[in-house]
Order: structure tokens, then sequence, then C-alpha cells
């Protein structure tokens, strides 16, 4: 008989937890949930108090039969998982199927897998919160009934194969929102009067930058004020000096985790919930779900210790900060390094980054303000009302800056601080340069997904379990796509002022260009415009944040979570019937006009297998042309005459080597084909409807040297092939590694024979 029988979610916890505990103690894992609603129809009792029918998936049996067969030879069984609800549900189904003691089976919690909180844990057992468990059935309920009952309402008005989700929906209108924004936005330009001053006519080294307090719409008015400028005195009227500080932002939560590991390391939400779990897991930081900026009292100390001994006292400033989320209850503690006084830790190049911002973020939250020294300045002419100002900041005192500075969701850099050179009152300056620059109106950002988890808490919807899984369905249904855009080029008009004569000139720049953004794909505006439309209340930003904080009322014990989803449910299943009644079809369908040579209508509307334009009408004797949207474009925005530009392609350049050599678009983008092959046509360099035969026979050649170069070893169906990660076997599609020491160019083909099959064996018996 075993001793002692702790049960943790994942395997890699139960590893750090064993090397704690020691010999009396066996620690097993669940791998995650080992239950959830049956598949097969809904999974739920309505009649009977919404009764959930739970199964055990068939991928989970042999974990469940390993659970069983270990809580029968031991002792004591504790059940160790994870501190939120999720965690206390995957406790509560343990003891359920293993046929444990609800009553007295022995629950712990730790917020860090650290010797002395694993400790403590054992030494303060408690039983399963119910209040928390079904806080967590009614959320899994109430998003079961939501996707059970409108997807089929969605197969039947839109399109077949689609579904919805109560947090998900929302965030889509989010984005669907916000494109519809953009493409309103009418872009305004007006010129921006910047000047450089000298304080004296015989030292050109000592300036001052500044900036004028008007605008001007029209390039003519911009001009006339210059040659105003020309014969202007200046001098300074006003000097404004004030002492200021700045203070360090809170030590992370879930969500500002994933903004910041966006912001400063180009991580996606799923990818800083990937490697955040590994760190948990391996006792690195405490938990990683959590809406809390609390700091223990002894995290507090370790970081005073830390910073006073790397910094010296004066750099050390003990805060707690107080979470302002609403129903923040996941977690006590915010997220920081179990163990302060460690600035890194070992592990992959990804671990190592996010907890080195996880590290400076807590200890930057234990300084000291930085103080800073704040400068204005005001500068008149005197033949016109407008005026310059000069702006400037000095750090007196780096504080917290010394470590860490959190990054902004900026679309455009801050304009770069520097230091103003003494002056006085009433002192003159001498104008060096003047410049007018046309500067445009920005629409609204999309978002990336890190905003869009900062919009989602903003108002209240979802929590730190379900911001990642949101984000990442969205973008797996299809309705929402991660994309980068080239941008276009406009023209930017600048006059310029010097030793009394303007000239103007102009230059491009590329506006619009896009990186790691969420655009909504046709199919997402669709759903949303239909759910909108017809179940206005489940896309309702109120009504979902709402939601969420009855959710927070059942975990507190105040609310009983039958009744909750009894009130719902009434009048949302009223609302999918009055929908299904209706005849009404949603396509996003749009008349775009006339073909101007055949006079045929074209439209364009969501087809089977996605956006397309049609011409003509189908009847007897002729049928329509369709041709499949470009990944760039919306039904929404498309013109007649980019619609009729996408029927150029497929197009042929004529014979090349005996056979036809054709340019077409595909889902991958502009691509030649030629003897069964394709070809990639350089993004940005060649356009699919001009490109010509030489430079399309150079793209060909090019890339099957580049194969020559790849393959090593040709054995017909086995190829044996250089790599990004070195040598290795292809076969049916199927790749295969080569042992390091093994030549891959003296490989014989009964070798790689060898190699394949021991390969598909080990991962069988895996």
């Amino acid at each position: 008989m075993v001793e002692n029988l702790v049960i943790v979610e994942s395997p890699a916890k139960a590893k750090t937890i064993e090397k704690f505990l020691g010999k009396d103690f066996h620690v097993v894992s669940s791998f995650g949930h080992i239950r959830d609603l049956a598949k097969k129809n809904l999974g739920i009792d309505i009649e009977n108090g919404f009764t959930p029918n739970y199964e055990i998936p068939k991928e989970k049996t042999k974990v469940v039969s390993d659970l069983r067969k270990n809580a029968a030879e031991s002792k004591n069984i504790w059940i160790a998982s994870d501190e939120d609800r999720e965690g206390e549900a995957i406790a509560w189904h343990l003891i359920n199927v293993l046929d444990l003691d609800l009553k007295s089976t022995k629950r712990i919690v730790f917020h860090e897998i650290t010797k002395e909180a694993i400790s403590n844990a054992i030494k303060t057992p408690r039983l399963v919160d119910m209040n928390l468990v079904n806080s967590q059935q009614a959320r899994r309920i109430l998003d079961r009934l939501v996707g059970f009952e409108i997807s089929p309402v969605l197969w039947k008005k839109v399109q077949p194969a689609l579904s919805a989700g109560r947090v998900q929906s929302v965030a889509v209108r989010l984005i669907v929102e916000r494109e519809r924004e953009i493409i309103s936005f009418k872009t305004e330009s007006a010129f921006r009067i910047t000047a450089v001053f000298l304080l004296s006519k015989d030292d050109p080294e000592t300036i001052l930058k500044a900036e004028a307090s008007k605008k001007f719409t029209k390039e003519e008015e911009a001009l006339k004020f210059l040659e105003l400028c020309s014969s202007a005195d200046y001098k300074i009227n006003s000097i404004s000096v004030k002492p200021g500080t700045r203070s360090p932002a809170p030590p992370f939560t879930t969500s500002t985790l994933q903004q910041e590991a966006f912001r400063k390391l180009s991580f996606s939400v799923a990818q800083t919930m990937s490697v955040a779990q590994k760190l948990y897991e391996a006792g690195k930081i405490t938990y990683m779900r959590t809406d809390s900026t609390n700091l223990s009292n002894l995290a507090l100390a370790k970081s005073r210790d830390a910073i006073i001994a790397e910094f010296g006292e004066k750099y050390s400033r003990t805060r707690q900060f107080k979470t302002k989320t609403k129903g923040a209850q996941e977690a006590h503690e915010a997220i920081r390094p179990s163990y302060p006084e460690k600035s890194s830790v070992t592990g992959s190049q990804n671990e190592r980054k996010l907890y080195e911002l996880i590290w400076k973020r807590t200890i930057a939250s234990q300084m000291a303000d930085a103080l800073i020294e704040k400068t204005n300045i005001g500068i008149e002419m005197n033949n016109s009302p407008v005026t310059f100002s000069a702006t400037g900041e000095v750090i007196k005192f780096d504080g917290f800056l010394r470590v860490y500075s959190e990054s902004a969701d900026l679309e455009n850099h801050e304009e770069e601080k520097y230091v103003i050179p003494p002056v006085k009152n009433g002192m003159p300056l001498y104008y060096n340069s003047i410049s007018a620059t046309e500067k445009f109106t920005t629409s609204p950002p999309r978002y990336t997904e890190a905003s869009l988890v900062k919009k989602l808490e903003e108002l209240g919807i979802g929590r730190p379990s379900t911001y990642a899984p949101t984000i990442s369905t969205i973008q797996n249904r299809g309705y929402v796509a991660k994309e980068d855009r080239p941008g276009e080029k406009r023209k930017i008009r600048t006059i310029e002022l010097i030793n009394g004569k303007t000239s103007s000139s102009s230059k491009t720049e590329i506006t619009g260009k896009e990186k790691s953004k969420l655009f909504p794909k046709d199919i997402g505006m669709i759903v949303n415009d239909f759910l909108v439309e017809n179940f206005s209340e489940i896309v309702d930003f109120h009504f979902t944040a709402e939601v969420e904080l009855q959710f927070d009322e059942i975990a507190e014990g105040n609310l009983k979570w039958t009744g909750m989803l009894d009130k719902f449910y009434s009048s949302f299943h009223k609302t999918v019937e009055n929908s299904l009644e209706n005849k009404n079809k949603k396509t996003g369908a749009r008349l775009l006009g006339d073909h101007p040579e055949t006079g045929e209508p074209v439209s364009v509307k969501m087809g089977r297998y996605g956006p397309v334009v049609q011409v003509g009408d189908q009847n007897k004797d002729a049928k329509p042309k369709f041709a499949s949207l470009l990944k760039s474009q919306l039904i929404e925005t498309i013109t007649l005459a980019e619609a009729l530009n996408l029927f150029r392609l497929p197009r042929s350049l004529g014979e090349y080597d005996g056979e036809d050599l054709v340019i077409g678009i595909g889902k991958f983008g502009p691509y030649i084909r030629h003897k069964n092959k394709f070809y990639s046509l350089k993004k940005g360099a060649d356009d699919p409807y001009v490109i010509t035969m030489e430079r399309a026979k150079e793209i060909i050649l090019e890339k099957n040297e580049t194969d020559k170069q790849k393959v090593i070893q040709d054995f017909g169906e086995i190829l044996v092939l250089n790599g990004r990660y070195g040598p290795y076997i292809t076969k049916d599609k199927k790749n295969y590694r080569i042992s390091k020491g093994q030549d891959a160019a003296k490989l014989t083909k009964e070798e790689c024979i060898s190699i394949i099959e021991n390969n598909d064996k080990s991962k069988q018996n895996a």
C-alpha cells in the first residue's frame, strides 16, 4: 500500500511536487479533465433541473483506469488540482469517478509550487468547494446550451457546419464593429508646423525644437504662414518647470501578462499561456491564471531584499496594489517569480524570456517612483497670434525605470523627449528652419490578440482561464484571421523655410501596414450580423458581462446555479424557436452592378466554399461564372472593378518546355502552375496580372535549383532531404528523423526502410 497518493493535473507538475514531498508520497497526473458533458444529444437533462450527463472520453479511459488502480492501493488520497474554478471541478470529478467520499477526501491548493507552499497545503487541507464547482458547471452547461441550440439555426439560415459561442461571439462582434469603423473612416490631412530655433545666431549647436499651436488644412495656408515666419521676431514668453513622478505598473495578472508579452516579446496569447504553464509547473512562477495584483508578505519581503542587494535602499519602496477588475476572485496573488531573488532561470529561450519579463515587472512594482522634471516653454512671434511650444523632460532619479518600463498599445511611437537647453523668459530666438509637413488622421487600430484581451477585460467579459481559448476558437472557426498587410504608398507634402526661402517637396510613406492584427473574415461578419439581428442578448456586451458576474455570485454561494440557468434558458429557447420560423437566409449578398461588356449582373455572396463573385444568372441557356475573392478582400467592400479583375486569372502565358504555363491565385496566394507543379510568386515583388514569361521561367528555375540542393538521395518513394534542422527521410508525406552520427549521404534504401519502421514502432508504443 502507498501511504499517500496525490493527484494533480499535469505530469510536469507531478514531477516537481514529488521532489518536495518525499518518499511517503506518490504523485500522479489526471492529464487535465477526466469527464465532460456527453457529446451525443445535448448532454443535459433540461427537464430535470439541468442535470448534466457526464462521460469519460475514450482518450481518458486508460488514465482513469490507472488512477483507480492507484487509488485502490493508497491509504490517503489528496486532490491537488489547480486552485481556480476549473481545478475545483476537476477535483470534484475525480472524487466521483474514483468513488471517493466527498465529505472526507482531502483537497489541497497552493499558488506556487515551492516546498513551503506545498508543506503548508498538506498541513491545512480542506474539502471540495461545491460553490466553485457549481460556478464551473453553470458556465459549461450554459455554453453548451448556447452552442447546441444556436448552431443548427446557423446551419439552416447561414451555412452548414457553423457554430456559435457565448464569449466567442462577443469577441467576433468587437472585431467586426472595429473593422466597420475603419471602413467608414474618412482620412483628413493637415499641415503640422515644427521649428528648430537657435538661442544665438553665433551658436548653431544649441537648439530648441518647438511646434506651432495651429495646424493648417490647406497647403496654401501653410505656405502663407511660413512666409510670415520668415520675417517674424521670436521670443520666449513663458517658462514652466514642474517636478513630477512616474509610478510602476502593478505585478502581472493573466490579462496584463498576455498584453505585455505580445508587445515586448511578440508572443501570441496562447503561446504566453503555454510558456507560463511550463514555468509554473516547474515551480518557477506562481499560478498563471489570476486577476489579482496582490503579493504575499513573503514575496514583498523577498523582493525588498533583492532590490536593496542589487540597487541600494533608496530604490526600494514596498507597495501592495489593489485589484480593480470586477469579480476578481480567481486567485489570491499576482503572477510573480516563486523566488524573487532569482533574476533568471534555466529552460527554453521562450521560458527564460517570459520569466525575465515577470521578474522585472514584479521587482519594478516594489521599487521607488521615478522623479522627473517637465519643462514647457511658450514662444511668441510678433506678427501672428500663433504661438510655438517646446516641451522637454529630465529624469532626476530613475527609480523603477532602472529595471522596467511598461509598453503601450500605440500605433505610432511617442515623440522623442530631449533635454531643454538653459533659457530665460523674454529671451529672443532665431529660427534655423521651420517646416510644414502634411499629416494624415488615422483610423482606429485593428485589434491585436493582446488589445482584444484588454478590451474584453474592460467590458467584464470572460475570466483569466477563458481569454486564450476564446481567441484561439474564433480563429480556428475561420471567423477571424491573424494577418499581416503590407500597406500602401501615399504621398506626403512638405514645405520648408530656410534662410528666408521656402521650398516644397514630396515623399512617399507606407500607410495601413499591419502586423499580427485580427481581421474579420466574410463568414465572421455574416454570422455576427445574423446573431445581432436574431440573438441580440447573446452578443450584447452588458448581458455577457452580467452573466460573468452571476457566475461569480454562484462561486460565492449567493446564487443558485440551476435557478440562474432556468432564468436564462426560458427566454433564450423562445428566441431560438422564433429565429427558426423566420424564413430569411443570410448570405451577405451584394449586387455590384452590371458587366460593362455583356450587361450581365455582377454580384458577390458567401458560397459553399467561401466568398465568391458571380457574373450572370442561372438559367437554361447559360450558367453563371464564379471567382473566389482574394484573402484580403471582403464581400462588404469589394468594388465592381476589383470583382471583374478576379476573372482575369487563371491566365496562360503560353507554352514552356512543352507544357502550358499558367498564373493563378490560390489558398496560399499567387502561383505559377507548370507540369503539375506549383511555384509561389514573391510577395510584393511579382504581380500575377502583369508577370511575364521570362520572370515566370526565372522563378521556376530558381525553385528547381533549390529543390535539387535539398535532395541528398532519391530512392523513388523514399527521399533523403536536407531540412531546416538537418537531414531527414520522407515517405508518403511523413517525415522521419535521422540519428546524429549517421551520414545521410551514405544511407542505403534498406537502412532508410529500417529507420522508418523503427520510428513507426516507437510511435505505436508511445
